[in-house]
């Protein structure tokens, strides 16, 4: 499905946009960038038009020559829009006698250097027989699509799991039954001729938002075209634990792109991102920079991920756009973005892609079995005992077991609601964190010895790990 074309073959061939829950970091919050959650939109007031609004502030923001906090017209406030004008000209190497050139030559030499300036820099951080950036874009740019997604979702009061005082939060319900939709938009990627799409899996799965809305109920793809045909969509399958979906349309004829080897790439090579920021009227936007740092282990959402980070500007509507090397092939899936939370101080250049080379065995598995088969689980729902809970009562730290899963490897190995695990196999565990953690180091199949506490005993259980499936 996937081909790594030779690299000299390439450098002679032609040319050619959340589901948001912040995850508080040090320095700010990291997260993902698809167009919805503080960007969902009510279905019935169209996004497009929601959209110009969006532009004409911006334009606004321009000519006033301002720093405004834009993103407030959205609902998130912890980020900012700048305006900000800076140039650097390197005049080492200025004639020192020219003490007596007009106004005007210094102008006319001040913006030459700062042109040559910019083009140096490309070349430098350009790979060996890289196309320009236009002919970079011209080739990746068919292969560039929009994803609109609609979700369902019903109000709810608070819910009381447990039966003893541990409840969880109300989600915005206001005792209504009454179905709602949201919409949301994203960025895809045309990954084969046939009408598969690869985009990322929070851009039709809302597992993160207050709304909780779960799998889309509907799904398009816009393609770039000038008539912006749009296909319905079938989710192939998603992977929330990689954040990669995959979508086919009924179409053929489509332009694939190009997809690299994201082990090739080096810190500080070039890459051009290209994605639908805000939604689609900003369609295909491109954006340049470097590879900031290579496997770059972040936590998103509670979830572990080894992400490429660039300083290519990527926002929100950028979700499963292309990241792309020097000679226009797909090495990153954009996926998440940092934005500060400190005050008025603003974050830049902090984006993040999934490597392409960790994507394929995933996307691979989506689309032949509709998950990622191997993925060991319990079949349990459980929930963090805390130290106060513990104390309260009377019972060890670890996770309680509030729900247990018919015909599942815990049902089978006698787990019952209301046991708490506290480890795995000699490995202590106090939270779910940790007990994924130590069931994620072995296999579907693999036998493992659990303990667990009951009715005051402690008991050694064991249990034959199940494999994930996409219905689970």
């Amino acid at each position: 499905m996937f081909e790594n074309n030779n690299q000299d073959n390439q450098r002679n061939s032609d040319p050619y946009q959340d589901l948001y829950q912040s995850q508080e970091n040090q320095n700010g919050y990291i997260h993902y960038v698809s167009d919805n959650d503080q960007n969902f939109h009510q279905k019935n007031n169209g996004g497009r038009n929601f959209l110009k609004v969006v532009a004409a502030v911006a334009a606004l923001a321009i000519v006033s020559v301002s720093s405004i906090e834009m993103y407030k017209l959205f609902g998130r406030n912890d980020s900012s829009w700048e305006s900000s004008t800076s140039s650097t000209v390197d005049i080492s190497d200025a004639d020192s006698t020219l003490e007596e050139n007009t106004v005007a030559t210094e102008n006319s030499g001040s913006a030459n250097a700062s042109v040559n300036s910019t083009a140096n820099w490309i070349n430098m951080a350009a790979p060996e027989g890289a196309l320009s950036i236009p002919d970079i874009v011209e080739k990746a740019l068919p292969s560039v699509v929009g994803i609109n997604a609609t979700f369902e979702y019903t109000p709810q009061n608070t819910q009381n799991y447990w039966g003893f005082g541990f409840g969880f939060p109300n989600y915005g319900g206001n005792g209504s039954d009454q179905t709602q939709q949201v919409v949301g938009t994203g960025t895809g990627i045309v990954m084969t001729a046939e009408g598969y799409i690869i985009t990322n899996a929070h851009c039709v799965y809302d597992n993160e938002s207050d709304y909780k809305c779960g799998k889309a109920v509907s799904v398009s793809v816009v393609m770039g075209d000038e008539d912006e045909t749009e296909y319905d969509a079938e989710i192939v399958g998603y992977d929330l634990e990689t954040d990669l979906a995959v979508l086919k349309i009924n179409a053929t004829g489509l332009t694939p792109a190009e997809f690299g080897n994201s082990d090739d790439l080096r810190v500080g090579e070039m890459v051009v991102a290209i994605g639908n920021p805000l939604g689609f009227e900003l369609f295909g936007t491109t954006t340049c920079g470097i590879v900031s740092a290579l496997n770059r282990e972040i936590t998103i959402n509670e979830k572990n991920m080894t992400l490429i980070q660039t300083d290519a500007a990527i926002n929100s509507g950028n979700s499963g756009g292309p990241l792309l090397n020097g000679y226009g092939q797909v090495i990153g899936i954009n996926s998440a973005k940092m934005s500060s939370s400190y005050g008025s101080a603003s974050v830049e250049g902090l984006g993040f892609a999934i490597p392409i080379s960790d994507a394929k065995e995933i996307l691979e598995d989506l689309i032949n079995n509709g998950y990622v088969t191997g993925r060991p689980q319990l079949g349990i729902t459980g929930v963090d005992v805390s130290e106060s809970d513990a104390e309260h009562f009377s019972m060890p730290l670890g996770v309680y077991v509030y729900g247990v899963t018919g015909g599942s490897a815990a049902e089978q190995a006698g787990i019952c609601q209301g046991d708490v695990i506290t480890a795995v196999e000699e490995t202590e565990i106090s939270n779910m964190d940790e007990l994924n953690e130590a069931k994620n180091q072995y296999n579907a199949g693999d036998t493992i010895k659990l303990t667990v506490f009951r009715s005051g005993q402690y008991l050694e259980l064991d249990l034959t790990l199940q494999e994930v499936r996409q219905e689970d």
